[in-house]
């Protein structure tokens, strides 16, 4: 074996037992993602403190990936997870080209990026109540897309109402005595205004249901995410606001969504969903 090849392997295997004894379960990846994302051996060092103290991967190499996408990750975002790529996949299923599309809760942008990577010509719009969340936005989506500051769907133009085609939401649904049971990544690095979803976890989902019909164009459509022990009651949340209503599960990503659909005049439920991108 060549010396410098001996050297590197174990440079990678001591960097992937500090990780281990720090609790990563997945530190030989871990690790070659520090060496191949570090410039210098300082470079590495921090990155290598800062995952050790717990912060989250993502935050501490800039970027996740998220559908093939590379998402920046600043520090104090939220980081996207593989579960919302069912969100992305449902409202990718249900938007056209040219549809106006709010990613509601934003975060870093990773479910709007996403929709409008897999369908052309969006009109997107990305809100987010947190400054730091909307600054990791505004780097990550197209230049066209609009990011705004604010109160869920009170931060759009008033003259979208009545326009909006599709809400796509990843609000928080953590309830607020289960943050402490999160991992201390979630817990310690990550907003908690991006986490707390109140003390049954829906209170996030209530305030946009109760916003989003003012908002909806004839035809359009509400996509969220939930859990598996909330669907019945965000089902119930959806329907009481006279939306036609599905839930969609993955096995493998362990994730579920709730689409609501305000039907046009003579249109099916679902018919939208086979033509589109």
């Amino acid at each position: 074996m060549d010396p410098s090849t001996a050297r590197s392997d174990d440079r990678r295997a001591a960097i992937a037992a500090r990780l281990r004894a720090a609790g990563c379960v997945f530190a030989e990846r871990e690790a070659d993602l520090l060496l191949e994302t570090s410039d210098t051996p300082a470079e590495l060092e921090r990155m290598l403190a800062s995952r050790i103290e717990g912060r989250p991967l993502e935050q501490v190499v800039g970027w996740a990936s998220f559908l093939g996408l590379r998402v920046g990750v600043t520090p104090g975002v939220f980081v996207p997870r593989r579960r919302t790529e069912l969100l992305v996949r449902e409202a990718a299923a249900l938007a056209r080209p040219g549809a106006v599309v709010v990613d509601l809760c934003c975060g870093s942008g990773a479910v709007g990026l996403a929709i409008a990577t897999a369908v052309p010509a969006i009109r997107l719009w990305a809100v987010d109540v947190d400054p730091v969340a909307v600054r990791c936005a505004r780097d990550n989506l197209p230049a066209d897309a609009e990011v705004a500051r604010g109160d869920l769907l009170q931060a759009l133009p008033p003259d979208l109402q009545g326009w909006v085609d599709l809400v796509a939401v990843n609000a928080p649904y953590v309830p607020t005595a289960a943050i402490a049971l999160l991992p201390r990544e979630a817990r310690l690095h990550e907003p908690v205004v991006a986490l707390d979803g109140g003390s049954d976890g829906l209170d996030v989902q209530r305030r946009v249901l109760a916003e989003v019909g003012d908002w909806l164009a004839p035809g359009g459509a509400i996509a969220i995410e939930t859990s598996r022990d909330q669907v019945g009651r965000t089902v119930d949340l959806v329907q009481r606001r006279g939306l036609w209503t599905r839930v969609v599960t993955s096995d493998e990503l362990e994730a579920t969504v709730v689409v609501g659909e305000r039907l046009a005049v003579g249109e099916s439920p679902g018919a939208r969903r086979s033509d589109a991108t």
